[in-house]
Formats: C-alpha cells, sequence, structure tokens
C-alpha cells in the first residue's frame, strides 16, 4: 500500500497501532521541514539532529497515550519547545562558563587544575550513566534543560511526585559519591 497518498489522520490511526510503515512515512513527511525550522535556531548541526531524534523517539515511545488532532500543528510546536529548551540549555552553561571564569581566574588558567575539573566532571558523567534510565532522564531534564518538575511530569505522563522522587534519588546518589570522591582529594591538600 502507498502510505504517501493517505492523510496525516489515517497516518496517526496506524501509528497508535503500532505500524512502522504508517511512522516511516510521518518520518519522510516532516523531517526535512523540522530540520530546517530548528536550523534557523540552532548552529550545530548535530544539536538539530539529536533534537529531532529525541522528538520522533518520543512519538514513536507514546504513541499510543498522544491525542494528537493535527500532526503538523504537534510536531511544529514540539520542536518549538526542543528549541527553546536547548537554547536555555547553552545560555545557562555559558552563563556558568562566565561566571566561572570571572570568579575563578586563576583556577582557569591552570593546567592542574583544569585536569582536576575534567577528572571530576568525568566522575560526575559516570556517575549519572550509572543511574537507572528514568533517574537519569528526569535529572538531565531538570538540570540540564532547565525544565520544572510539571513539565516533566506533563512531558513523560508521570506524576509530579514521581518526578521528585527521582529527582531526589539522583541528587543523594551524587552526593553520597562526590563527598566520597571529593573527600580524599581535601586530605591530600590539607596534608600537603
Amino acid at each position: 500500500m502507498n502510505l504517501k497518498s493517505l492523510p496525516d489522520e489515517i497516518l496517526l490511526i496506524r501509528l497508535r497501532t503500532g505500524d512502522e510503515a504508517a511512522f516511516r512515512e510521518i518520518y519522510l513527511r516532516y523531517w526535512k521541514k523540522l530540520y530546517a525550522t530548528a536550523r534557523r535556531k540552532i548552529e550545530s548541526q548535530d544539536a538539530v539532529e539529536e533534537l529531532l531524534q529525541e522528538l520522533f523517539l518520543k512519538l514513536w515511545e507514546r504513541r499510543n497515550e498522544l491525542r494528537i488532532e493535527r500532526l503538523d500543528a504537534y510536531l511544529f510546536t514540539a520542536i518549538r519547545y526542543a528549541i527553546i529548551n536547548h537554547i536555555k540549555s547553552t545560555l545557562i552553561h555559558e552563563k556558568y562558563t562566565e561566571y566561572a571564569y570571572a570568579h575563578l581566574p586563576e583556577a582557569s588558567s591552570s593546567t592542574d587544575e583544569q585536569m582536576e575539573l575534567d577528572e571530576l566532571m568525568a566522575v560526575v558523567e559516570k556517575q549519572l550513566n550509572d543511574l537507572p534510565e528514568k533517574t537519569r532522564e528526569i535529572f538531565k531534564l531538570n538540570r540540564l534543560e532547565c525544565q520544572s518538575v510539571k513539565q516533566i511530569s506533563s512531558n513523560l505522563n508521570v506524576p509530579e511526585r514521581t518526578v521528585e522522587y527521582h529527582l531526589s534519588h539522583a541528587v543523594k546518589t551524587l552526593r553520597t559519591y562526590l563527598r566520597s570522591y571529593l573527600l580524599p582529594s581535601l586530605l591530600l591538600l590539607i596534608t600537603v
């Protein structure tokens, strides 16, 4: 059957039943337009591709839960929110970097301290990757993409208390791990 001639409404019905061909047709029908929209706002091709991948992945994973009336409106609204969240995250990262350079000039110029910072970031990243998938996803949405508990709850279709639980678990785990990681380093500095 040629899906190219089917209207979006029929493709959505077929998508809800798990029809991979309908999903593929939706992807082929919209990815270039969504890509162009995102590229007008985001310079990084990799970032745009990642946003599109996440958007279509969520569409597939949540195909039974979503109540979409107009597919094009849904997809373009979703990409707009993804762009906004990406830009917010980038701005926060840039502000943090500027703040760090402004308030810690000697640390930013010291190779040893930079290596320690890189090592610490690697340890944090490893610890994040060791968290359960749902906890890691919620933590990153909240701390890196600056989404509120309410937004995450709505986007993932889980209760706000569940989001709060995962955030609390992630923070406690990181705090405990980093305390045990940083304490020996501080002791070395004190004894030297």
